[in-house]
């Protein structure tokens, strides 16, 4: 197995179909096929920054599975705890196509999905704790039980190790039986993290609060150092225990693809904090990838190089 990664995400990845022509899906007979997936997208970006990455996860035998592996491959993103499932499928979702900046229409195909198996058996505990950083998000845990019970212990097991975990709730209201479970079940895994990062609106659903400045308390008593709130086109809200600060939002002349956003500031926070930045630096790295993030078609596809941020140095 590999080691000496600087982090490791576990999650599902999808085939996605992005809408060629504008309308609704039902009419749309065009899609250009690319992969999705809150964590793979993470572990993309970071990977495109220089950072050695693992992802852990399951995928169908089948053409999306291979669609994904070439994936990892590209973008040099470890693939060693990645199972190749024969019994169940590769996910896949459709997105529409926006023309006024607003969130795209998606429909999601997942149910049965190889990844919706993943358990605690897909834990290696030399793998996870050879990273500095394990990211999570609230997608792995409304999957299925057992992905739920997976998540959990890696969170136990880095927490217990003293390594950093960055959690980013990443509602999916549609995956949870009752919104009271899906809050009961986030929070208590946000109390496993070093660094939490919902959307302003993710936060009050999470909390019952809704200014930034409450939520990211409500957070930080339950164990956070780092809580980042995520305001869109205001940017975002940080605040730790010594200090708090709103950082503005980097300008963008036109949106074209909200989704990826939240996935590409994670990617700027992350590798901000793991290469010593300070938190202010780091949030407004967040800030720049995230508004590259929506300028283009595709969860992934705007995320940058190493050699295209700003007086960039090697990773560390």
């Amino acid at each position: 197995m590999s080691h000496g990664l600087d982090v490791v995400t576990i999650g599902e990845a999808m085939a996605l179909f992005v809408a060629d022509d504008f309308g609704p899906l039902s009419r749309v007979r065009s899609f250009t096929k690319r992969v999705a997936g809150a964590e793979l997208n993470v572990a993309i970006g970071l990977s495109r920054l220089g950072l050695k990455v693992g992802w852990v996860s399951r995928v169908g035998e089948d053409s999306f599975g291979k669609l994904v592996l070439d994936t990892l491959a590209a973008e040099c993103v470890d693939d060693v705890c990645v199972t190749v499932d024969p019994r169940h499928p590769t996910a896949m979702m459709l997105k529409s196509k926006t023309s006024d900046g607003s969130d795209p229409k998606i429909e999601y195909f997942r149910k049965g999905s190889a990844a919706s198996t993943l358990s605690i058996t897909d834990f290696a505990a030399d793998y996870v704790l050879s990273a500095r950083h394990l990211h999570l998000t609230g997608i792995t845990p409304a999957l299925s039980e057992t992905a739920r019970e997976l998540s959990f212990h890696a969170a136990r097991t880095m927490h217990a190790a003293r390594k950093p975990i960055s959690f980013d709730p990443n509602l999916r209201l549609s995956l949870w039986r009752s919104s009271a479970e899906m809050i009961h079940t986030l929070n208590d895994l946000a109390s496993h993290a070093d660094i939490v990062m919902p959307g302003l609106g993710e936060g009050s659903i999470l909390t019952g609060y809704d200014t930034p400045e409450e939520i990211a308390g409500f957070y930080l008593d339950r164990g956070a150092n780092l809580v980042v709130v995520k305001l869109g086109q205001h940017g975002a809200y940080f605040r730790t225990r010594d200090e708090a600060k709103t950082i503005p939002a980097c300008p963008v002349a036109k949106v074209i693809d909200t989704v990826g956003a939240g996935d590409g500031f994670a990617v700027g926070v992350i590798s901000g904090l793991l290469e010593g930045l300070g938190v202010e630096e780091a949030v407004a790295r967040g800030n720049w990838i995230g508004s590259l993030a929506v300028q283009v078609i595709g969860d992934s596809e705007g995320l940058p190089t190493r050699a295209s941020l700003p007086g960039h140095t090697a990773a560390v």
